[in-house]
């Protein structure tokens, strides 16, 4: 027993420690996040499966029993030793099926209380409430459960699960961005049915869930990015297709297009299809970058001189999401590039020349390029220490699949991951998706260190107000790079 132990105690000391750093620290209350609020589900008390935190004895010894026959494998050597190692390892392949056949018949036969705590968006508490509720139904009488739902942002959902993977949520809502210091610290586990997850799912989704070719979380969402916003009032389909030509459209009618330079996200996407790069070095911290290259067919310059052409129009506003509102609804603004949180607001202040497309391509290095973007996905994770994982594991297929995508379509207007939830008619109908899903041809999944955001902010806020100090671009570009990868 003793080394079953100490086994368990090892594993979790490497899953504290990410790139060397110890993760081991206290898990805030959930009240010192702001807006936090829980919602408890406790239904009448019912019989049937119960998954529990502890191993029964008897199911002790058979895990050790497993334990020393792989010792006693290790330890075999020459022709006579590989014919008992085969003999072994036979012996503990039929034994570990019997102990998964006994964990099933266990589940199968035992009641008793199922405690568990999702953590999701707080806009999502109604939207999960309900799916909760019918998780439950689904499964009456095959346990006493406890489930309580907490807000909790999917863009930090990481550094709070961080502070005490143990104390933390048993089924949580992250972004994709996230998954890798995830995996290294332990806190997922490899998707036990990935086949049938992967093909229930967007390629795209799929990917954003996975480390290497394993599966580590589950596909939720397909919608965070960015697109065109356009009143079609101004644009038919072909104008769209060049930003030079709603520029002129725009500049003639005494209008703006927007877009946020201040934001690396955004900036993306006038390098994504150059054939300039910028992405995550292997040790999952610093970054590569070539966006100040002197050689090839487009140079950092010539992306450099686009931005500046662009920034010298009449037509075009640099701004933040608020000031693109803003604009849209007193008229000043006929197009602007945002993503699927500002839909219903477009849809309120264009009506029916409400419009969403691709972004257009702009010209660099004499020809034209099509706009690039950074693409995102919301997953659903189960904490590998929850006490009933066999539950959280049945619960965040129950909150990822094809239903419950398509409610979350209808409640929230998010995008589905599932591929037949996105080709759904409702789905199809919504400009906004579509668009995404257009723009998704050429968007790259952001896997980006820390250091890439302010540098290339401050590059692209010189260009939006037209490099007024006239410093050289390919020193400006430089010191970018310089700063995106630092260690």
């Amino acid at each position: 027993m003793k080394l079953l132990s100490k086994n368990i105690e090892e594993k979790k000391e490497k899953r504290y420690n990410i790139h060397g750093l110890s993760c081991i620290g206290s898990f805030p209350e959930a009240n010192s996040r702001g807006g936090v609020s829980a919602v408890p589900f406790f239904p009448q008390r019912c019989s049937g499966i119960a998954v529990c935190s502890d191993m029964e004895e008897p199911m002790r010894k058979k895990i050790n029993a497993i334990f020393i026959t792989a010792i006693l494998a290790a330890s075999l050597s020459g022709c006579a030793g590989s014919d008992i190692e085969s003999k072994i390892t036979d012996d503990d392949t039929e034994l570990r099926n019997s102990t998964e056949d006994t964990d099933e018949t266990e589940l199968l036969s035992d009641n008793g209380d199922v405690e568990l705590t999702v953590w999701g968006a707080e806009e999502d508490e109604a939207l999960l409430t309900r799916i909760i509720e019918d998780f439950q139904t689904e499964y009456k009488g095959q346990a006493n459960f406890h489930i309580t739902f907490t807000a909790q942002s999917e863009s930090n959902c990481k550094d709070v699960l961080m502070g005490d993977l143990e104390a933390g949520a048993d089924v949580f809502a992250f972004a994709d961005d996230q998954l890798n210091t995830l995996v290294a610290a332990g806190a997922l586990e490899p998707v036990e049915n990935a086949d049938h997850i992967k093909s229930e799912n967007l390629p795209g989704a799929v990917e954003a869930a996975s480390v290497g070719n394993t599966l580590y979380a589950y596909p939720l969402t397909a919608d965070n990015g960015y697109f065109l916003y356009y009143n079609k009032q101004f644009f038919n389909q072909e104008d769209i297709k060049s930003f030079d030509r709603m520029l002129q459209i725009a500049e003639e009618n005494g209008k703006k297009i927007t877009m946020d330079w201040s934001s690396a996200w955004y900036v993306y996407s006038f390098f994504g299809n150059t054939g300039l790069e910028v992405g995550l070095n292997s040790d999952g911290i610093t970054n590569f970058c070539t966006w100040n290259q002197t050689e090839g067919d487009i140079k950092g310059e010539d992306v450099a001189n686009a931005m500046l052409a662009i920034a010298e129009s009449p037509a075009f506003l640099n701004t933040v999401e608020e000031g693109f509102l803003e604009g849209v609804q007193d008229g000043s603004v006929i197009a602007g590039v945002s993503g699927v949180w500002n839909a219903v607001a477009m849809e309120e202040a264009w009506g029916a020349d409400y419009g969403a497309s691709k972004l257009p391509t702009y010209t660099c290095a004499e020809r034209q390029i099509q706009m690039a973007s950074f693409s995102g996905y919301k997953l659903i994770g189960v904490n590998a220490y929850s006490e009933h994982y066999t539950w959280a594991v049945r619960l965040a297929e129950w909150i990822s699949n094809e239903k419950n995508q398509q409610l979350r379509f209808e409640m929230r207007g998010q995008g589905p991951a599932n591929t037949k939830a996105a080709a759904s008619a409702d789905v199809q109908n919504s400009p906004a998706i579509t668009a995404l899903l257009e723009q998704s041809e050429f968007s790259c999944l952001q896997r980006i260190g820390g250091n890439f955001w302010d540098p290339v902010s401050a590059f692209a806020l010189n260009m939006a107000a037209g490099n007024p100090e006239e410093k050289g671009l390919q020193e400006q570009l430089d010191s970018m790079v310089e700063g995106i990868t630092a260690p």
